[in-house]
């Protein structure tokens, strides 16, 4: 096997790959399809590894390939040791994580522990052996308020958490009805899932994305929230169901696991908290390697609010230790071309985004096909969408994020799968300009930026920590070591001192003797 990619080791011997790793995300249904019909799967992924070896990322975060019957695209597990068939087999999942090391990509996988499926063999014994069963301690079963649900929690999906069975009892799910939420208090649970990490471990994944890190333990006696909107208020208010306290002796044990392998194997936690302080104890020494930051992820266009979270988020991170982790886009969330608001300035922007974020300290995720400078697709027909958070309301589905990548510019299928198949969510059939193909040939394109901007990024190495420089309202400025990074996040050109020779540019700024002028929306790396 090939040296992994970052290998600069501190005094213990250890990497710290992931304290600097630009890590990729891999939504499977989406990225490529290897056996035509219409659905991403590993054969298609592992034909693609050299794509993203080439591309300079360091790792790549697998969505579920699990057994499920997909009412939550995978995140609805109905096995968690096996691989669904409609994404492969086992043997190809050990294939996708030999064949990475061998081109030195690091492999992440989701486990999802909040929740099941509903066709879970747990789950179904559970219906099955009736109220008052042991059978049924492993989930959160509780007789009704009379004819109403247990307590007032609602949804994420939209509608109460509870659903009501045949036999009068109520079961909670925090998502889809499919989802029933484990009972984290159950010791078989805790057992079985620390079982589960360690047969991933054993095929050698390189660590695990936890899925709902934040909501494993609910508060005791089940309480009211007390009023309506509960979705609004994640990740600003404290919720009885969201971010207890008990979750953090369950990520403890799991470090200790992670820890009892070679190759600093991680976890990184999907988790919501009300304040940074809250967040930070996700990932103190002992816990959680990372934690997304929503924070930067949703912050609107302009310099004031960017710079606002690129010190909270450092702050926060400083609190114990941890590297501050950076994402502009996900499967979950509006793409950030459009978000930025779409066509050509939407890109332009995004453009613009990404040098900002790989100029940062820390740890860096990428969305498959935002290096195309992929847009949300709207107007999908009605019969493709079926994301269950589409409940909530009909604007909020995430089918439009999650669009197959086109890989070639020829129409319809794109290089995605066989030519002759549909994929599973249609590719627009403007989209051939934007494939990997067309972007390859074309100088300037987003994808040879990216290309260019991790390459040097991996070269520039460590260094060290931000230090903001005085800039013109709308602009950003800050050095790391010899690097000088300037944003202009105004609508118009901005004049300033030229900072040194220019490194890489989304959009090349104009010279003015000693001063430059920088284009609208852009951002420069200098030397």
């Amino acid at each position: 096997m090939t040296e992994l990619a970052h290998v600069d080791r501190d005094a213990s011997g250890a990497t710290g790959w992931w304290r600097d790793a630009v890590i990729y995300e891999v939504y499977l249904r989406s990225f490529a399809d290897g056996n035509g019909d219409g659905v991403g799967d590993l054969l298609g992924l592992r034909g693609r590894l050299r794509y993203l070896a080439d591309l300079g990322v360091d790792a790549i975060w697998v969505t579920p390939f699990y057994p499920s019957p997909m009412a939550d695209f995978g995140y609805d597990v109905a096995d968690h040791r096996d691989v669904d068939p409609i994404f492969g087999t086992l043997a190809d999942a050990k294939a996708v994580i030999d064949d990475a090391h061998r081109l030195g990509l690091r492999v992440i996988m989701d486990v999802v522990p909040n929740h099941t499926s509903d066709r879970h063999a747990w789950f179904r014994q559970a219906v099955a052996a009736g109220p008052g069963s042991p059978e049924r301690e492993r989930y959160v079963f509780r007789e009704g308020r009379g004819e109403l649900p247990p307590n007032d929690w609602e949804s994420v999906f939209g509608g109460p958490a509870w659903t009501r069975l045949p036999d009068g009892q109520w079961y909670l799910h925090l998502f889809a009805p499919e989802q029933p939420d484990l009972n984290w208090e159950h010791p078989e649970v805790r057992a079985d899932f620390a079982g589960v990490l360690r047969f991933w471990l054993d095929l050698g994944v390189d660590g695990f994305r936890v899925d709902v890190a934040h909501g494993m333990v609910k508060a005791e006696g089940l309480p009211d929230v007390g009023r309506p909107g509960h979705v609004e208020m994640i990740g600003g208010t404290v919720l009885p169901f969201f971010d207890q306290d008990g979750v953090h002796e369950i990520l403890r044990s799991w470090r200790a696991i992670l820890d009892s392998y070679e190759g600093e194997r991680i976890g990184v936690a999907e988790a919501w908290a009300p304040t940074p302080e809250r967040l930070a104890r996700y990932v103190r020494p002992d816990e959680l390697h990372q934690a997304f930051n929503f924070h930067f992820l949703n912050t609107p266009w302009d310099a004031g609010r960017f710079r606002d979270a690129i010190d909270e988020s450092l702050a926060t991170t400083a609190l114990v230790g941890a590297p501050a982790t950076w994402v502009l886009s996900n499967h979950d969330v509006k793409r950030h071309v459009t978000r930025y608001g779409g066509g050509e300035t939407g890109l332009r922007r995004a453009r613009a985004a990404t040098l900002l974020m790989l100029a940062l300290p820390g740890s860096v995720y990428l969305y498959q096909g935002e290096e195309l400078g992929l847009p949300e697709v709207s107007g999908l027909p009605e019969e493709y969408l079926r994301d269950p958070q589409r409940l909530r309301a009909p604007d909020s589905g995430r089918d439009g994020c999650r669009v197959p990548i086109p890989w070639a510019d020829l129409a319809p299928g794109f290089g995605f799968g066989f030519p002759w198949e549909e994929s599973w969510l249609p590719i627009p059939g403007t989209w051939g300009p934007l494939s990997v193909g067309s972007q390859l040939r074309t100088p300037g394109s987003t994808l040879r930026l990216y290309r260019k901007a991790l390459r040097i990024r991996r070269e520039l190495g460590d260094l060290g920590p931000l230090t903001w420089l005085d800039a013109p309202d709308g602009t950003l400025a800050f050095t790391r070591g010899d690097l000088t990074c300037t944003v202009n996040m105004t609508g118009r050109p901005v004049e300033l001192p030229a900072p040194g020779e220019v490194v890489l540019a989304s959009a090349a700024p104009a010279p003015l003797g000693a001063h430059v002028l920088l284009e609208p929306d852009s951002t420069v790396w200098w030397r």
